[in-house]
């Protein structure tokens, strides 16, 4: 144990390397960001059709889908049935529970021109992008913007 430590100094040349790789890949990303090479952008679309819709739990676990503006029944979905539906709808109404918003303000249904289908809630802010779960399930809210008393 008599020998002595020697004292190796860190390699230069290697925290120079790892400094200015560090400092490419930092301008790198900020001139990315600020011209925007390297990023994809969607078009903004346009609103193709709205719809307002109010849904009201029955007791017998059916549900009924109201027009927002005129109170007219839109549909009755059947008890036990339709999941998707009652889903996105129940998530949205925690949402507006845990504000202490009521059911009084409609969600709005909305059909883009790049063909997305999306439901609002504007008590909330809280938007739920429909063909994110599948044509399949969206088909479910297309059925209702198609429903009789849509207005374009």
């Amino acid at each position: 144990m008599s020998e002595a430590v020697r004292y190796r100094p860190f390699p230069r040349g290697a925290l120079f390397g790892a400094a200015g790789l560090i400092g490419i890949a930092i301008v790198s990303a900020s001139t990315a960001r600020v011209t925007g090479v390297g990023t994809t952008r969607m078009p903004n679309a346009t609103p193709v059709i709205e719809r307002q819709l109010r849904f009201e739990d029955r007791t017998d676990g059916a549900v009924v889908v109201y027009e927002g503006r005129t109170a007219q029944v839109v549909e009755v979905v059947a008890p036990g049935t339709n999941g998707f539906l009652r889903g996105v709808i129940r998530g949205i109404v925690r949402a507006r529970k845990r504000e202490a918003i009521g059911a009084d303000i409609p969600f709005t249904l909305i059909r883009w021109s790049d063909g997305r289908l999306s439901l609002e809630d504007s008590s909330t802010g809280q938007r739920v992008s429909l063909e994110a779960f599948g044509m399949t399930n969206a088909a479910v809210f297309a059925h209702l913007l198609a429903a009789p008393g849509a207005a374009p």
